[in-house]
């Protein structure tokens, strides 16, 4: 079943520090609304290969920001659906998993470990009493002894700041949709947000919508073949464009491009494109090798002035490219958007 107390937390960080045991953590001391949390976050796999994947997106746009930052200080419970505050590292468009990259637990020397790679961001919110840190995963506590690390009383906070589906043997348990952890940072004085964002190398990009379970598949590996997993092969068709806010009153008249960037042409029957909030379009047709193809929205599919995610699925319900837009950008009539 998917994991309990799933939710954000909301505060400022005064302390952090590396935790070097057998299961390493980076440890994060978050003060929130007179609350004392200690953030665990996994800096090594129990399981093969132990590296975790990592990817940090320093000016991150996307409509989950304004969403979080509408939250009060301390935690949040959140519903794991669509169309909230919610994480999805497959369905949310959040980031692009190719971009990932495997990072080493821990090695001699500065700024070459993931623990140091997350310390660079923590120290920016613990220098700046304007920022807030944003922790996405599973709450425990309060507890009835002081905390094991920072000794504050009583124990309280909150794991799982990673990937949470997909998993493999005993952890598959854990799996679910909208239910990821992660770090999202806000800086005021430098007017952005950063991601940050863990994955497992053992966990799969291909789940199941309802379940968060992998999806068997007929070759090596967990998945089911190609796709947006971290190292996959290229994309064959992208989403390249969206016009979001067409000139004129409703009915809008919204489009999604789509480029063919293989040498081959590609038979779209049974394909569709999906909103934020999940609803489909099928789409038909064949894109010649090299050439877009401008996609005309009909409901219930919809792409929403207030920020947005657009998703495009092959015929077997694979992700096949995902992008994600914000209300600021959304907000000139009759541009359109290139991602």
């Amino acid at each position: 079943m998917p994991i309990t107390g799933y939710g954000v937390l909301k505060g400022t960080v005064t302390d952090r520090r590396v935790e070097t045991t057998d299961t390493p953590h980076y440890q994060i001391r978050v003060s929130a609304a007179g609350t004392d949390y200690r953030v665990a976050v996994n800096i090594r796999s129990q399981t093969s290969p132990p590296d975790l994947l990592y990817l940090a997106v320093d000016d991150l746009r996307h409509p989950v920001t304004a969403a979080a930052d509408a939250l009060p200080d301390g935690f949040s419970p959140l519903e794991s659906r669509p169309g909230g505050a919610a994480l999805d590292f497959i369905r949310g468009n959040l980031f692009d998993p190719a971009a990932m990259r495997p990072a080493p637990t821990t090695l001699p020397g500065p700024d070459n470990d993931l623990g140091e790679f997350l310390d660079h961001y923590v120290q920016a919110v613990q220098a700046d009493p304007d920022a807030r840190l944003y922790v996405f995963g599973q709450r425990w506590g309060p507890e009835t002894k002081a905390d094991k690390i920072f000794g504050f009383r009583p124990g309280n906070g909150v794991h799982d700041v990673h990937m949470n589906q997909g998993n493999s043997g005993r952890f598959t348990a854990d799996d679910g949709v909208w239910q990821d952890g992660g770090l999202l940072i806000r800086l005021p004085s430098a007017g952005r947000w950063v991601g940050v964002f863990l994955a497992f190398q053992s966990q799969s990009w291909h789940t199941d919508d309802t379940t968060g379970h992998t999806i068997p598949g007929p070759g090596p590996g967990p998945g089911p073949g190609p796709g947006p997993e971290p190292g996959g092969p290229d994309k064959p068709v992208r989403i390249i464009a969206a016009l979001v806010n067409p000139a004129g009153p409703a009915p809008e008249h919204e489009t999604v491009t789509l480029l063919n960037a293989s040498p081959d042409p590609v038979d779209l029957e049974g394909w569709a494109i999906t909103d934020r909030l999940k609803n489909r379009q099928a789409l038909h047709g064949t894109i010649p090798p090299g050439a877009a193809l401008a996609v005309a929205l009909a409901p219930p599919v919809q792409l929403g002035n207030g920020g947005g995610a657009i998703t495009l699925l092959d015929r077997a319900g694979l992700k096949v490219d995902g992008v994600a837009y914000t209300r600021e950008q959304a907000a000139r009539e009759g541009w359109t958007l290139t991602f």
